[in-house]
């Protein structure tokens, strides 16, 4: 690689970024003073740079972090340069968004400067009981924190944790920004949350090979740029599946194409398609002739390196001047609106159709997220059963039938109708909740998922860590052992029941969006464990005995049909001022009521499908033991038994 390029390419990118930032503010008006209380062009023009340089920073260090728990050896300096990699752009990403809140500060209040008391008490109070504040002010720390993280920490298991907190620092940043009109808050901020999640792991990671380069040979650079190229090419994936949702958002129609807005969205879009295409020469062509060849091309690889990031700085230059620039479609609060419902007023979307049997089968509310993830679920499922295949092994056609279904039904509960209402009828809740909870487990389990990735995935020999070895971390970690002991499981199962409904959880999961999303996974997850320890078939550090997993979901049936018939004979509202003020034209008690009959209903039919395959497993379970006993008794005369006779023997002798 050429010291120049090496060199030059991060400042490429952020000179390019710096120069599209500009253009895009001149050209869509981003930063023209507004026509009331103007804080200056010191604020319209710092608060969209300081943005820029928050989402280089953050993009490195998710970026790096990324790389060095996927790709990188750990035991070999790029693992350490990584490190440093990240470490260098989280503290850039803190200060940058200490900046850009103190800009932030500077335009809503309109505060002039002032080194005194009743300045910083203003500036301390809007980040402290303001929402925009509060979220540039965790955002901060949150970077503070990844900085000091990447320096003190080189264990890759504690690190993938750290980058866990880092992803959590987009979240704040989602929040703002344009979010579409308040009907398509949700949606928007999915949207923007994995834009900018995937985008900086795309960029991040291309900016941490160009600088790693150095510490790797010829071999060795190849391997990480393939691990790289196939993760870009999901993130170019979901880059473009969330850019596409959040430009029909806030664009609507084509005429609005024609806007400043409009026009830096093709802008952006044809950068996209741009990576997209270079992404597409890395793997086909220049990958493949470094691996043929000792010289490999690299200069000319390396120049194309370059040249993505030039674009991939015209993309984040443009990205933040968006930003800045006014929608063609306005945000329309339905608060404004005239005669809005108290659910409107509550929930701030339009009223839909009264619920019946149709709309739960014909109404969508789509969610990006679960979308991409129930594609990417079924993909890569059929991808691994299609690799065993081609080298000779067999999978069970009943497996892959299990989770494709799985997956449909998740699918619609996040998507359809049932997602639809769930916010405005309590009985629309519960029925996500028990789908959730245990018919989609109940299809996934016997899909056998980690079986099938630990039998399709490679195995690496070097010291970095992919899925493969991620996954058997996980299934042999102690963490694991103990969340899948039935007991626990059940208990996480039945007890979140009670903590969920009878707490706070409860509302924040039912008015937040960020809660929303959490009660999915959580649902899911206990879900999961649960009806995986009862009937699973993927590795597991300790099986226990069919009686007790037999006796654990027995117990298990009756707390959670005492908790259906606790809702379903209820008397008070859970959740009063929310579903008992929708002022929809439905008896809010009654409905809660119906809920309990779902919890009732629908939970114990597949725990009943549970008993009987418990039964059925462990009925096999015997036949297989005695199978192997009376085969071992062939072989060695019944050698067990007639020692055993001999010790009862010997035992009457001494009688």
């Amino acid at each position: 690689m050429p010291r120049a390029v090496r060199i030059a390419g991060p400042a490429i990118l952020v000179a390019v970024a710096l120069a599209a930032l500009l253009a895009a503010l001149a050209y869509g008006g981003g930063a023209d003073a507004p026509l009331v209380l103007d804080p200056g062009p010191i604020v319209n023009y710092g608060l969209p740079i300081s943005q820029l340089f928050v989402n280089l920073g953050g993009a490195g260090a998710i970026g790096a972090l990324v790389m060095a728990c996927f790709a990188l050896d750990s035991t070999k300096p790029e693992f350490g340069r990584a490190l440093d990699i990240a470490a260098a752009a989280a503290a850039l990403w803190a200060v940058a968004s200490a900046f850009t809140g103190f800009f932030t500060f500077l335009s809503v209040f309109n505060q002039p400067i002032r080194f005194d008391s009743a300045f910083g008490d203003v500036l301390a109070n809007f980040l402290t009981t303001t929402e925009l504040g509060q979220a540039w002010l965790a955002t901060t720390l949150i970077a503070a924190g990844v900085t000091v993280l990447c320096f003190a920490v080189r264990n890759l298991t504690v690190l993938a944790f750290v980058t866990v907190f880092a992803v959590i620092g987009l979240l704040p940043m989602s929040l703002q920004g344009h979010r579409g009109g308040t009907a398509e808050h949700d949606s928007a901020t999915s949207a923007i949350f994995l834009h900018v999640l995937f985008a900086g792991i795309w960029l991040g990671g291309l900016v941490t090979v160009a600088i790693v380069r150095p510490t790797m040979d010829r071999v060795r650079t190849s391997v990480v740029l393939k691990r790289y190229s196939a993760l870009a090419l999901a993130c170019f994936i979901v880059v473009a599946a969330s850019g596409y949702l959040s430009a029909e958002i806030r664009v609507d129609t084509l005429g609005n194409l024609l806007t400043p807005y409009g026009v830096l969205v093709l802008v952006k879009t044809a950068t996209l398609l741009t990576l997209g295409l270079f992404g597409a020469a890395h793997r086909r062509f220049f990958i493949a002739k470094m691996d043929k060849s000792v010289s490999g091309g690299r200069g000319a690889y390396w120049w194309i390196i370059a040249a993505e990031l030039g674009f991939m700085g015209i993309a984040s230059g443009v990205a933040a001047a968006l930003a800045r620039t006014a929608t063609p479609v306005p945000a329309v609060v339905v608060a404004d609106t005239a005669n809005p419902t108290p659910a409107e007023l509550l929930t701030g979307s339009p009223l839909p159709p009264v619920a019946s049997l149709e709309h739960y089968f014909s109404l969508w509310n789509f969610d990006i997220i679960w979308i991409l993830a129930c594609a990417f679920g079924i993909f890569f499922y059929l991808a691994a059963v299609w690799r065993l295949h081609r080298r000779g092994d067999k999978w069970p056609v009943y497996r892959t039938v299990f989770w494709i279904l799985g997956v449909l039904v998740l699918f619609y509960v996040t998507n359809g109708g049932v997602n639809v209402y769930e916010r405005y009828l309590f009985s629309a809740h519960m029925l996500a909740h028990m789908t959730l909870g245990m018919i989609v487990p109940v299809l996934l389990v016997p899909g056998g998922p980690v079986t099938l990735a630990l039998r399709a995935i490679d195995k690496r020999q070097d010291g970095s860590r992919g899925p493969r070895e991620w996954l058997m971390l996980l299934v042999h970690s102690r963490v694991f052992g103990v969340l899948a002991n039935p007991l626990v499981a059940a208990g996480l199962f039945v007890g979140s029941l009670w903590v969920f409904y009878y707490t706070p959880v409860f509302s924040w999961a039912t008015t937040n969006h960020i809660g929303h999303e959490w009660m999915i996974v959580h649902f899911l997850t206990v879900g999961y464990l649960f009806v995986s320890s009862l009937i699973g078939i993927d590795p597991s550090p300790k099986r226990s005995p069919y009686a007790i997993r037999l006796i654990v979901l027995l117990a298990t049936m009756a707390f959670h049909a005492f908790f259906g018939l606790a809702i379903l004979s209820g008397t008070g509202l859970l959740l009063s001022d929310w579903y008992g003020a929708m002022g929809w034209g439905t008896d809010a008690l009654k409905d809660q009521q119906a809920g309990g009959g779902i919890a009732w209903s629908v939970g114990e039919i597949p725990t009943v499908a549970l008993a009987v395959l418990v039964a059925f497993m462990w009925s096999r379970s015997d036949a297989r033991e005695s199978k192997r006993y009376d085969r071992k008794a062939d072989r060695d005369g019944d050698a067990e038994l007639e020692a055993y006779n001999e010790m009862l023997a010997k035992r009457a002798g001494r009688s």
